[in-house]
């Protein structure tokens, strides 16, 4: 379904990833669709492939899906990833949406997962105003077109194709 912000609810959403990058002490923080899409980006992205970025953390998801699956979870809701500077956390806003993290050594993993933790319920919460206003079913071939376009960007970053 294709996702349609106002004015208000774009502010609200910008609001609540600028208050989670500052108490988090966090680098830069994504929202991103299940379909790779970067829905919302705030904090330090100029030096990140943001799209890119959201294709891959989305795949990621996916694949991870299928591994809670073989070993009897229904889904496991945050992935992290840790660098030797700089580290991603990544959790589910909702079944539709990936609240993504990037930080670095001047913070923790649990203070990013707490402040995570509560900006994803001001996210859900617009994320499902939003939502609510949207009334027209989703369109076949505009969800192809979208995973195909996921699929290429993946495909770009690895030299495929």
């Amino acid at each position: 379904m294709a996702l349609t912000m106002s004015v208000d609810e774009a502010a609200m959403l910008s609001e609540a990833l600028d208050e989670l990058l500052k108490h988090a002490e966090g680098l830069c923080t994504l929202v991103i669709d299940q379909n790779g899409k970067c829905l919302a980006r705030r904090g330090l992205t100029r030096t990140i492939d943001c799209d890119a970025l959201a294709a891959l953390v989305a795949g990621s998801f996916a694949s991870t899906r299928a591994i809670a699956k073989m070993v009897g979870e229904s889904e496991f809701t945050v992935l992290f990833h840790q660098g030797e500077k700089e580290h991603i956390h990544n959790s589910l806003v909702d079944d539709d949406t990936i609240l993504t993290v990037l930080f670095d050594d001047r913070t923790t993993v649990g203070m990013v997962r707490l402040c995570s933790k509560e900006a994803a319920k001001k996210i859900r919460t617009i994320l499902s105003q939003a939502r609510c206003r949207t009334s027209e079913p989703p369109d076949e071939a505009s969800s192809r077109e979208a995973a195909t376009e996921t699929g290429h960007r993946i495909d770009d970053i690895f030299g495929k194709g």
